[in-house]
């Protein structure tokens, strides 16, 4: 998912909807593209970007990573591990594909994760964990993927996001982690042990002095790999006794640690308190001018933005988020919160006058906004969990007004109602909301559909486009009334799964009701191109729909979970599934928890859209099987490298019906 030249273009027409008075910027709105800037700016001979002549603190980018379009945001100081140069400058560390990946039904593919990455690249955050390499051997893949890839492709001012992976503190995680993300330009290392009481007694069954030992031993160990960035956290530092937590951070950090993370781990603090913490730390921890210092708060009393910035309050300076605060239980710290509270308020608000070495109270990063509703959208779809409407920043509702008198005030000054414009997140409001709006129905043609897509926020290549035009006619030829932009989305949504997919639906029929027995026939084409049809009963309809599926294919999951909910109102209204399945007796699919060291079965989610139920429920089935079989193909393609030669079939495979389909059968222990 790119923003589009031309979304861009349309953003420009509209950024000044305000005059934010905010330092290092030159335009009357602090997002605006210094492309507009004819004084201030020229055009490169050679490689066409933008170039800056002025003596501003920002600069235009052009990135190595695809097609980005050149935007300005603040330069950033060097990176140097365990030193900012400026105090005032806030690194993000963006921990979406570690910790967002551990919601549960998050379950993310390489190709999405790599994809999710790059556009945190475009994003411009500091710190990109990749991931939990030694959970499986497909998440070891994927981090090095992106350590590879991301962590080397430099932008035109020579950033490039630092590439970490996460490890417990013990050396096979460790030296696992390291092997992971070394390909990076700039590799970390992120080890952790939990410092409570509860934590030491109940979960890992040591001693204070232990655990400290433990702590430094592993800390040794990552350097002596040749990593000269690693991070440290004390898991569970908001219940942790502080005198301790001076004790293992001063050592740790005399055995080469360079930043210190402090987790609220289950969200406990309130800001004053978690506030309180780091400037404690900063105070009492032997060497601590010798580090950067960090926050990573949970969300489960819904304060982790607010335990964050008040951790940057009193001297944290790289603050842990999530895109759409995703996470564990109730989520982390939300990016879009922290990066557009600094942009707004990081100017005047963070003077922490009775805390030392803090910085001048003007606190900033780098981000590029305009890609944060484009990355919002992409991780929503790619992990299926949806922000509630009210959402801050990137909530449906985020930017929308209803009661008469917030419209009045709209009308006549958008400034009565926002502190910021969708614009600058990349949120296009578009015509349609301003009520000139395309409405796009069954006469509707691709230029139109397409273009509409880019106002909300997608640049798809003609290949998507065309998958989702066709999906369109489909929903439109039966629906009065138009299509909604909701069900647009939705339909982005459903073709998002389908690209690459082994297997669709061709057809369905189902007959049910109260005195009959459902029965579903379901035709399909699969990989070889040769459509197949089974015609079965079941429980209800969508139950019947779902063996003939397995039937055809030659699978057998457990279906975990099964929503289905309506993207508007109305009897004509589109219906979106999401399923979430998990493979039977499939002990090699097992990953591991970072929380608690368990195993439990890796799940796929898909989800599908349409009219008609039923059918959104067989696209949504499908979606998440052909996410299962495609796992199964990598890691046969693993196995086979491994071993030096393809394998032969274990004698416990289990075999998929004689009709050709063979090659989609799963490896049951």
């Amino acid at each position: 998912m790119k923003v589009h030249s031309s979304t861009l273009a349309a953003w420009v027409a509209t950024a000044s909807l305000f005059n934010y008075s905010c330092e290092g910027f030159t335009t009357s709105h602090a997002f605006a593209p210094k492309k507009l800037q004819k004084n201030n700016a020229s055009i490169s001979p050679t490689t066409g970007a933008v170039r800056s002549t002025s003596s501003s603190s920002t600069v235009v980018l052009k990135s190595s990573i695809g097609d980005t379009p050149i935007v300005e945001r603040r330069k950033r100081p060097e990176y140097i591990p365990g030193h900012i140069p400026d105090p005032n400058y806030v690194r993000i560390f963006d921990t979406t594909l570690r910790d967002g990946e551990q919601s549960p039904g998050a379950t993310l593919t390489s190709d999405e994760k790599l994809e999710i990455a790059q556009n945190l690249a475009k994003l411009g955050v500091d710190i990109i964990e990749a991931g939990f390499p030694i959970a499986s051997p497909d998440d070891f893949a994927a981090v090095k993927q992106i350590a590879d890839v991301v962590g080397n492709a430099v932008f035109e001012d020579g950033y490039v996001p630092v590439i970490a992976g996460l490890s417990r503190a013990n050396e096979r995680d460790i030296q696992r982690a390291w092997d992971a993300v070394k390909g990076a330009k700039l590799p970390r290392i992120h080890t952790f042990i939990a410092t409570s009481p509860i934590h030491m007694t109940s979960k890992l069954n040591k001693t204070p002095d232990e655990v400290v030992e433990i702590a430094v031993n592993a800390v040794k160990f990552a350097k002596s790999l040749g990593c000269d960035d690693i991070e440290f956290s004390p898991e569970d530092a908001g219940r942790s006794e502080p005198e301790f937590l001076y004790r293992i951070l001063s050592e740790v950090i005399e055995a080469g640690a360079t930043t210190l993370n402090i987790p609220d781990t289950t969200g406990w603090n309130m800001p004053w308190e978690f506030g309180s913490l780091i400037s404690k730390l900063k105070a009492n921890v032997k060497g601590a001018d010798r580090v950067v210092f960090s926050t990573h708060c949970q969300n489960d009393l819904g304060l982790a933005t607010a335990n964050s910035l008040a951790g940057a309050l009193n001297g944290a300076r790289q603050l842990e988020c999530t895109i759409n605060g995703i996470g564990e239980r109730a989520g982390n710290a939300s990016l879009e919160e922290i990066v557009m509270s600094l942009a707004l308020k990081g100017q005047d608000t963070f003077d922490n006058e009775g805390t030392e070495n803090t910085g001048g109270g003007k606190l900033y990063t780098a981000i590029n906004p305009i890609y944060i509703h484009p990355t919002s959208r992409m991780v929503t779809e790619y992990t299926g969990m949806k922000c509630q409407p009210h959402k801050a920043i990137v909530g449906a509702n985020a930017f929308q007004h209803e009661s008469g008198i917030h419209q009045d005030g709209m009308i006549k000054n958008k400034g009565t109602y926002e502190i910021m414009s969708p614009e600058s997140i990349g949120l296009m409001r578009g015509d349609a909301q301003s009520g000139a709006g395309i409405v796009l129905g069954k006469h509707s043609g691709r230029n139109a559909v397409g273009t509409r897509l880019r106002e909300l926020g997608y640049d798809l290549d003609m290949e998507k486009l065309n998958s989702v035009f066709q999906r369109f006619k489909q929903v439109a030829e039966r629906k009065k009334g138009g299509v909604e932009d909701e069900e647009l989305e939705a339909l982005v949504a459903d073709q998002a799964g389908s690209t690459g997919a082994l297997w669709s639906v061709s057809g369905l029929q189902v007959t049910t009701g109260m005195h009959g027995i459902p029965t579903a026939t379901v035709k399909m084409i699969g990989p070889d191109g040769v459509e197949r049809y089974v015609a079965t009963t079941g429980t209800g309809p969508v139950d019947a729909v779902y063996k003939a599926i397995d039937q055809i294919i030659g699978v057998t999951v457990e279906l975990e979970d099964y929503a289905l909910n309506s993207v508007s109102d109305g009897i004509e209204a589109l219906a979106t599934t999401r399923v979430v399945v998990c493979p039977k007796k499939d002990v090699e699919s097992m990953k591991i928890s970072v929380q608690t060291d368990a195993s439990y079965s890796r799940t796929f989610s898909g989800t599908g859209s349409d009219t008609d139920i039923v059918v959104s429920s067989a696209r949504a089935y499908v979606s998440a099987v052909n996410k299962l079989l495609a796992y199964n193909m990598r890691r046969r393609e693993r196995l086979e490298g491994e071993n030096g030669a393809a394998a032969a079939p274990d004698a416990t495979e289990k075999k998929a019906t004689n009709d050709g389909t063979a090659g989609s059968a799963i490896l049951v222990e």
